[in-house]
C-alpha cells in the first residue's frame, strides 16, 4: 500500500478527498433535512454549462461551473419567492437548459472538443494542485458560513414559518444557502463528476440521520462517513483500476444498504424489548 502514496497525483486526490468529504458532511447535512436533493442536482447540471463556457472562452472550466452554479441558484431563489411556477418544473428546466448549454458550447469551440467525461463522472486522479488551492478556498468559505450562520440555517431548514416569526430574513437566508450548495457541488464534480453528484452529497447525510439525534452530530458523522466512502473508494479505484468516482459511489451506496440493515435490527431488538 505504500507505493500509492509515492505517486504526487494519489496526495492529490487524498487531499481533495479530505475536502470534499468535510464540506459535503456539511452541506449534505442541510439538503438531507430541508429535502432539497432534487434542487442540489438540478444546481450541478447547469454548472455544465458554465464548464461548456469556459472551454469555448479558454478560462479553467470550473470557474465558469461556479459562475453559472450560483446565477442557477439566484434564479431558482427568485422564482422560488415570485411563487410564478412549481419549483420541481424549474430545476427540470436549469437541469435540462445547463446540459445542453454545456454540450453547444463544447460544439462551438474550434479546434480538438476536449473530452469533458470527466466532468460527467469525475476522476479525482486528474486533479492538479492549483485545483486543490481553489478547493481550500471553497471549502474555507463554505465552513466559514455555516459558522457565522449555523442557528439561523437551522432554523430555516427545519421549519420556515418559525423562522419568520422569529424576525430572520427566510428569503436571504435560503438564496444563501442555496449559494453554499451551488459551491459545494462545484468542489465535488472533479472528484464524482456532475452525474454523480447528488448521491454524495446525500447518501452519508442520510445514513447519519438514522442514528443522530441533532445536526450537530449528523454534520460530524456525515463527514466521517464521507471521508470513509472517498477514500475507500478511492484506493479500491487505484487497485483494480477502476473509474474513481464510480467506485466511490458504489461504497457509499453500499454504506447505505448495510446502515439500512443495522438500522432494521436496531428497531426489531428495540420493539422486542418494550414486548
Amino acid at each position: 500500500m505504500g507505493d500509492i502514496f509515492s505517486y504526487g497525483f494519489m496526495i492529490n486526490a487524498i487531499y481533495a478527498s479530505i475536502l470534499a468529504s468535510i464540506v459535503c458532511g456539511i452541506v449534505g447535512t442541510y439538503v438531507v433535512v430541508k429535502r432539497i436533493v432534487f434542487i442540489s442536482g438540478g444546481i450541478s447540471h447547469t454548472a455544465y454549462g458554465g464548464i461548456g463556457l469556459g472551454y469555448f472562452l479558454g478560462f479553467n472550466p470550473l470557474f465558469g461551473a461556479i459562475g453559472f452554479s450560483i446565477m442557477s441558484a439566484g434564479f431558482l431563489s427568485v422564482m422560488r419567492k415570485k411563487k410564478t411556477q412549481h419549483e420541481d418544473t424549474i430545476i427540470g428546466i436549469m437541469w435540462a437548459f445547463g446540459m445542453a448549454a454545456g454540450i453547444i458550447f463544447v460544439n462551438l469551440t474550434p479546434g480538438y472538443s476536449p473530452n469533458l467525461m470527466n466532468y460527467l463522472f469525475g476522476n479525482i486522479l486528474t486533479v492538479p494542485r492549483s485545483e486543490i488551492i481553489m478547493m481550500l478556498i471553497l471549502a474555507a468559505f463554505i465552513m466559514l458560513m455555516v459558522t457565522l450562520f449555523f442557528r439561523e440555517f437551522q432554523a430555516v431548514t427545519f421549519d420556515e414559518e418559525y423562522a419568520r416569526t422569529l424576525g430572520l430574513p427566510v428569503d436571504k437566508l435560503y438564496f444563501l444557502l442555496l449559494i453554499i450548495i451551488a459551491l459545494t457541488t462545484v468542489l465535488l464534480i472533479k472528484l464524482v463528476g456532475i452525474i454523480l453528484v447528488v448521491a454524495l452529497l446525500s447518501i452519508p447525510s442520510a445514513i447519519s440521520i438514522k442514528f443522530v439525534k441533532s445536526i450537530g452530530q449528523m454534520m460530524v458523522m456525515s463527514v466521517l462517513l464521507g471521508l470513509l466512502f472517498t477514500l475507500s473508494g478511492l484506493f479500491l479505484s487505484y487497485y483494480l483500476n477502476l473509474s474513481s468516482g464510480a467506485m466511490i459511489i458504489m461504497t457509499a451506496s453500499a454504506g447505505y444498504l448495510v446502515s439500512n440493515f443495522i438500522h432494521y435490527l436496531k428497531k426489531k431488538s428495540y420493539i422486542k424489548g418494550i414486548n
